[in-house]
Parts: C-alpha cells; sequence; structure tokens
C-alpha cells in the first residue's frame, strides 16, 4: 500500500522547504540542463539573478505551495537559453532546490516570461507552485 498523508502534514511537508532554504532566497537561471542533485556542481551559464522576497512562497493549502511576490531580475546577467534553475540560501552558494525552466503550457518546473534571455533584459517568473504527493 502506498503511504497516505493527511492535508496539513502535506501542507507541512512544504512549508518546511521555505523554512530550510530561509528567507532572502537566490534563484539563479541557467543554460543547459540541471545536475542530476543539488549536491553537484552548478551547470551552465547564469543568466540571470533573482533575490527573492524574504516571504518568497506562500502558506501551503490544500497540499500546494506557491511563490510570493515578484521574482525578477531586471538586468541579466548573460544571452542564452534558459534550461534549468537553482534555489539557493541567502549566501547564494548552497543549492537546496533545483528544477526545468518552461514557457507558459510547456510542462517545466519554473514558467518564466522568456526562455531567450538577453544580456541587459529585465527576467521575470511567471509562476512556481510545488505540490505535496500521497494524498
Amino acid at each position: 500500500m502506498t503511504l497516505q498523508y493527511s492535508v496539513a502534514v502535506r501542507n507541512g511537508k512544504l512549508d518546511a522547504v521555505e523554512t530550510v532554504i530561509g528567507t532572502s532566497a537566490v534563484l539563479k537561471i541557467r543554460t543547459g540542463a540541471p545536475p542530476a542533485n543539488c549536491a553537484l556542481a552548478d551547470t551552465g551559464t547564469v543568466l540571470a539573478t533573482a533575490f527573492l522576497p524574504s516571504d518568497w512562497m506562500v502558506a501551503a493549502s490544500a497540499g500546494t505551495k506557491s511563490k510570493n511576490g515578484t521574482w525578477e531580475d531586471l538586468s541579466a546577467d548573460n544571452t542564452g537559453t534558459a534550461g534549468h534553475f537553482r534555489i539557493y540560501d541567502s549566501s547564494g552558494t548552497v543549492c537546496h532546490m533545483q528544477g526545468t525552466i518552461t514557457l507558459g503550457g510547456g510542462g517545466g518546473d519554473m514558467t518564466v516570461d522568456n526562455t531567450s534571455v538577453a544580456s541587459g533584459q529585465a527576467f521575470t517568473v511567471t509562476a512556481f507552485t510545488l505540490t505535496a504527493g500521497n494524498s
């Protein structure tokens, strides 16, 4: 039998993500595919860096947790095609989460306004939601 959790447990697990990563998390948008896991070294070129709001995710509800506030870099660092993201603690060096990038409807883990990034342009995350399993 597969484990099943109450909505309260699922919400608690999701809220722990933001607690562990902490306030002032740093989001880096990179070229190429993500490494096999967060413990491995960064790959690709950093295209955009966003310093997330201190409360960067809304409280979990019904087993989901979404971005809070505006996630953007007003002046992209480099030119290239966005392939993946990594979210770090406030130091910007310890990766705690990573995933793929896509435009709306593309099926990636994070939805952005543009995957073709030019140095100096504004870059915005339009949607990001975590969903707890085992309902």
